[in-house]
């Protein structure tokens, strides 16, 4: 029986990248492209809210029903579309920080995929850049979305108000109407929790680094 001592560090070709080059490539360019895009689409939008005629879904009270309808039925609507001529200056704001709020969120996401991409053409996805990634972008993707929501509702609902949508109630009794998806947050958490399994992970490659 022959016994062979392996000394040295292990060749280049045991040494596999986790994707490839081109793989990680392409998705740094889409997750690019994408972020440039959707940003031109923001600012687009929030010059629109401060420029000209705007059409928007504004909340209503859910109990007006609507009236004249055949064979007895009754429906209830709440929310319609407006299209205001001029957004006064404070619910214009709102809409605009909104918009850019909800734009950070989706960036988090988009840099998230870059920064991913780029470490996984090597070894070095486990690090404690990669933590902080994921952690921060998943920080960014609950409090901006979330935030972005509650300024849209609150301005739209102010709107509804000063156009007179909600007559039954008295001017400014209506603070807040509208739903807010938890979506931003549940995957800000997710995001926040992966970024706890990449910190062990870490850990856990540098104990075991030199075992094998």
């Amino acid at each position: 029986m022959k016994l062979v001592k392996r000394t040295g560090r292990p060749s280049e070709s045991r040494k596999r990248e986790v994707v490839s080059r081109t793989d990680a490539l392409v998705l740094m360019v889409g997750s690019a492209v994408i972020a440039a895009g959707s940003s031109v689409m923001s600012v687009i939008g929030i010059v629109d809210i401060f420029s000209g005629p705007v059409t928007l879904t504004l909340p209503v009270d859910p109990t007006q029903k609507v009236a004249g309808l055949d064979l007895g039925a009754e429906a209830r609507f709440s929310a319609v579309d407006a299209t205001i001529p001029a957004l006064p200056g404070a619910e214009a704001g709102q809409l605009a920080w909104a918009a850019a709020l909800i734009q950070v969120g989706v960036l988090a996401v988009l840099a998230l995929l870059f920064l991913l991409a780029f470490r996984l053409r090597g070894d070095t996805l486990f690090t404690r850049g990669s933590v902080w990634i994921i952690g921060a972008c998943g920080a960014a993707l609950a409090l901006a979305g979330t935030a972005g929501q509650v300024l849209d509702q609150l301005a739209r609902t102010r709107l509804a108000d000063a156009i007179g949508l909600n007559s039954d109630s008295a001017a400014g009794s209506v603070i807040f109407e509208g739903d807010i998806s938890l979506l931003p947050v549940v995957a800000g958490i997710a995001l926040i929790l992966i970024a706890g399994v990449f910190q062990f992970g870490g850990r856990l490659q540098e104990d075991t680094e030199g075992l094998v």
